[in-house]
C-alpha cells in the first residue's frame, strides 16, 4: 500500500502523510466536474486516490492543481495522476465519472487497472452503460451508482460548485449486501458528501433517469429554463406531459416511481420563475455534443419495446439528433 501525499501546499488542514493499514485504493476515471469533486473530497479525507486522466488534463492539473471554487472559497490540492499508458497495477475501486459519449474510450483506458476483485462504480446518466460494463467485466464487479451534485467545469479547468451539498448512492445490481460492498461503502464514506449503500440501486437509477429525462426533454424542446416555459400559455402542461411518458416507461420496465417523487418532479418542472435547466439543453445551446442517446434515445427505445408510446420524448430525441448531425457536419 502506497502512502497518500496530501496537497499540503494548498490545503492547510492536511500537512502530513497518512498511512492507513488495509485501506483500499481508488481510481477515479476522469477529473471533470463530477469525478474531480468526489475524488477531491476522498483525497481530502486521506483516501488513497489516483485520477486517470488524458495527457492534456494531466498537464493542466499539474500546473494549477485540482481546484474546487464556489461560495467565495477555493480548495486546491495536488492530486496523484496517471494516464492510460502509465497504468502498471490494479485498483480496488474504479469510480467511473465520464460522460456517456466517452464511455467506450474510458473503458479501453481503465481496463488494465481492473483486477479480479475490483469494484467498478459508474456514475453516468441513463442505464445503457450498465449493459456495456456488465458485458465487459461481469455484473458482479459492476455496482450501480447515483450521484446528486451541482458542479461544472469552468473555462480555467476548475470545478465550480453551483450549490452546496452532494450525495453518492451505490449498491449491487442484484440488491445483495456483501462484506465487499460494505467495505467499499466504508472507504467512500467521507465528510465531503453523503454516501448511502442501497439494496435498490437499480430502482434509484431509474428514478433519477425519469427526472433528468423529463427536465432534459422539456428544456431542450423549448431551449429555455423551466420558469420561462411555464410563463407562457400552455407551458405549464409540457413538463408534466413528458413526466407521464418517462414514468410510464419506468413502470413498464418494473421500476415504478414512488408518488411522492413523482410529485416532486412535477413541482420542479412547473415552478414559476425557476432557473432550472439541464446539461442537455446547456450543451445544445452552446453548440456542444450532448448525451441525447443515453438520456433520451435509450429511454424512448426501451419504452417502445415495452409498448409505451412517448411522442414528446421522441420529438426531443429527434431534435437533439438533428443537432448532433449538424455538429458532425461542421
Amino acid at each position: 500500500m502506497r502512502p497518500v501525499m496530501l496537497g499540503w501546499r494548498h490545503d492547510p488542514h492536511f500537512i502530513y502523510r497518512i498511512y492507513r493499514r488495509g485501506a483500499m485504493t481508488v481510481l477515479v476515471v476522469g477529473a471533470g466536474a463530477t469525478g474531480g469533486y468526489f475524488g477531491a473530497e476522498l483525497h481530502r479525507a486521506g483516501r488513497d486516490v489516483t485520477f486517470l486522466v488524458r495527457p492534456a488534463r494531466a498537464a493542466q492539473l499539474r500546473e494549477r492543481g485540482l481546484r474546487i471554487v464556489g461560495a467565495g472559497q477555493t480548495t486546491a490540492m495536488d492530486p496523484e495522476l496517471v494516464t492510460a499508458q502509465g497504468i502498471a497495477a490494479t485498483w480496488d475501486v474504479v469510480l467511473l465519472t465520464v460522460k456517456a459519449t466517452a464511455l467506450e474510450p474510458a473503458i479501453a483506458d481503465f481496463t488494465p487497472a481492473v483486477g479480479p476483485d475490483t469494484a467498478i462504480i459508474p456514475i453516468l446518466n441513463g442505464m445503457s452503460h450498465l449493459d456495456i460494463l456488465n458485458a465487459r467485466f461481469g455484473e458482479s464487479r459492476v455496482l450501480g451508482g447515483v450521484a446528486v451534485i451541482a458542479t461544472q467545469l469552468d473555462s480555467a479547468g476548475d470545478i465550480a460548485q453551483l450549490a452546496p451539498g452532494a450525495s453518492l448512492d451505490i449498491g449491487r445490481q442484484d440488491g445483495r449486501t456483501t462484506d465487499r460492498l460494505a467495505r467499499v461503502g466504508r472507504e467512500l464514506d467521507v465528510p465531503g458528501f453523503d454516501l448511502t449503500v442501497r439494496d435498490d440501486i437499480v430502482a434509484a437509477m431509474w428514478q433519477k433517469w425519469v427526472f433528468i429525462a423529463t427536465v432534459g426533454a422539456t428544456t431542450c424542446l423549448m431551449r429555455a429554463p423551466i420558469g420561462d416555459i411555464v410563463a407562457v400559455p400552455g407551458g405549464r402542461d409540457l413538463g408534466p406531459a413528458i413526466l407521464a411518458e418517462a414514468a410510464a416507461a419506468s413502470e413498464a420496465a418494473g421500476y415504478p416511481v414512488p408518488p411522492q417523487q413523482l410529485a416532486g418532479i412535477e413541482s420542479a418542472v412547473t415552478a414559476e420563475g425557476s432557473t432550472l435547466t439541464s446539461s442537455l439543453s446547456r450543451d445544445a445551446v452552446e453548440n456542444r455534443h450532448t448525451e441525447v442517446e443515453a438520456v433520451l434515445g435509450d429511454l424512448a427505445r426501451r419504452a417502445a419495446a415495452l409498448g409505451v408510446k412517448t411522442p414528446l420524448l421522441d420529438l426531443a430525441t429527434m431534435q437533439l439528433r438533428v443537432h448532433e448531425t449538424e455538429l458532425n457536419a461542421r
